[in-house]
């Protein structure tokens, strides 16, 4: 009995198999790759999320880049700045308590609160000195956001050729490269991050990111390391060495686009990182410096407010949340779509497919 059962469900396994293989077939590698993200329904709701948080900052805020002396700036859709104290509505935004500076925004209908739903002059409130809190609060996400970008891409650059070369030639060069990395691994990454920190700080959050990226490589460089010794031992590489492939077409060519997927996903968590380490740094005065603002930056600022203020508390940590977890949520969505022993998720409609194919198979074999 037991036999027969376990032969019906691998039968049932064969057909779903046989039902998933076929929205595949014809498809390149690429394409399967882009079905699978897509079909990841966390992975997809947080690239939606992180892009319209990058899109509401930059626009309501604008860019800005330089320090103080060298000012490139563009100006967004939001009318207030973070350097004009005590705007029009100040009076209007007193909080019940008589604290200055309550938030406008009220998303409670009227008839439980009796004031109805409203955006109003100020959103977010302000700060102890009068500054509109959401200019502050979109100018924090803009720097942030710019750190995690240049941190990520940078330390992706790096750590790629740094791996990609010791894993591929191995021997002497592997050696004195991967000691390389292991001396910047056992520093403490705060500590270096402070040191930096409070040295291109004041130059604006561009040259603090670009420092901060040299040196966020070092693990993604120990994962390309193991990939590429795995990938170079693989019998493609042995027939692109055959037919006279030099050793740089085998890398970028045949090895790199085979380890794409630890690339990719290793990235997404460095910048993950890279935004709660400026945050960190920020925090502990280390990281961008006033007057420009960063979201870690408004949180240490407010920190002796909270019990009267607590909405200089919560909207920075909010922003800060949401990105690292959309940057998380979108690298466990490229894993498993890079990651061919993934089993994909078999639908409902599939099973459904699979038990009709099991029937008409059974009805054929009875006639």
């Amino acid at each position: 009995m037991s036999a027969e059962l376990e032969n019906k469900e691998n039968t049932l396994d064969k057909n779903e198999n046989e039902i998933a293989l076929r929205e595949t077939e014809g498809l390149s590698q690429g394409q399967i790759i882009f079905r699978r993200f897509v079909r990841h329904k966390a992975a997809m709701t947080s690239l939606i999320v992180l892009v319209f948080i990058i899109l509401f900052s930059y626009t309501g805020s604008g860019i800005h880049l330089g320090d103080s002396n060298n000012k490139i700036t563009v100006q967004g859709w939001w009318p207030y700045q973070i350097d004009q104290i005590d705007p029009e509505g100040a009076v209007e935004s007193m909080c019940a308590n008589g604290i200055p500076g309550c938030p406008t925004l009220d998303l409670i209908p009227e008839f439980i609160d009796g004031t109805g739903m409203q955006v109003g002059a100020h959103p977010l409130g302000m700060d102890t000195v009068g500054t509109d809190y959401f200019a502050l609060v979109l100018r924090g996400a803009e720097q942030s956001i710019m750190v995690m970008l240049i941190v990520g891409s940078l330390g992706v650059a790096i750590g790629t050729v740094v791996g990609a070369i010791a894993g591929f030639f191995g021997g002497i060069v592997d050696a004195v490269l991967m000691r390389l990395t292991d001396m910047f691994l056992v520093m403490p990454t705060l500590i270096i991050g402070a040191v930096i920190g409070f040295r291109f700080g004041n130059l604006g959050v561009v040259p603090l990111a670009v420092m901060l990226g040299l040196f966020a490589w070092m693990g993604l460089a120990r994962f390309v390391r193991t990939e590429f010794l795995s990938l170079r031992e693989r019998e493609f590489v042995d027939a692109a060495r055959v037919a006279g492939a030099s050793n740089r077409r085998i890398i970028f060519k045949h090895i790199l686009p085979n380890a794409v997927g630890v690339i990719i996903v290793s990235g997404t968590l460095l910048m993950s990182g890279a935004i709660l380490t400026e945050s960190a740094l920020s925090f502990l005065g280390f990281g961008v410096r006033a007057p420009d603002v960063s979201l870690g930056l408004l949180i240490s600022r407010y920190q002796d407010v909270f019990t009267v203020a607590p909405w200089l508390f919560w909207w920075p940590g909010v922003f800060i949340i949401a990105i690292a977890l959309c940057v998380n949520f979108i690298g466990d969505g490229l894993r498993d779509a890079f990651d061919p022993r993934q089993k994909r998720r078999i639908s409902l409609k599939e099973r459904m497919q699979a038990r009709e194919l099991k029937s008409t198979a059974a009805a054929k074999a009875k006639a």
